[in-house]
């Protein structure tokens, strides 16, 4: 083989691999597109009842849109401010409609 040979058989082999490159690119482009377009024409699911109302506390009165004691095991209370923050925002709902009840650290 000579190195002119070497060189079309390498420059083929690169061409191939970009192809198939390209060629998945565009696959997963149109999956990504008729996915979206099925969610569109699919309703939105409803919202799940996130919040249960608490009972009133006999001991001290709650603050406006409290929803009772948390209880904080081996967790930071900065930590769990962030962990309920985060849970808020994915479920869209405001954190004084969620009521938590204790947050843990899971040691693993």
């Amino acid at each position: 083989m000579t190195f002119g040979q070497a060189l079309i058989y390498s420059l083929l082999g690169i061409l191939v691999v970009f192809f198939a490159l390209v060629l998945l690119m565009v696959i997963i482009k149109l999956l990504i597109a008729v996915s979206d377009r099925a969610a569109k024409k699919t309703p939105a699911p409803a919202a799940p009842e996130a919040a249960v109302p608490a009972p009133a506390s006999p001991t001290a009165p709650e603050a406006p849109g409290s929803a009772g004691e948390l209880k904080l095991y081996d967790t930071e209370p900065r930590v769990a401010a962030m962990l309920m923050a985060i849970v808020a925002d994915e479920l869209g709902v405001p954190v004084n409609e969620l009521r938590f009840l204790s947050i843990r650290e899971l040691k693993e």
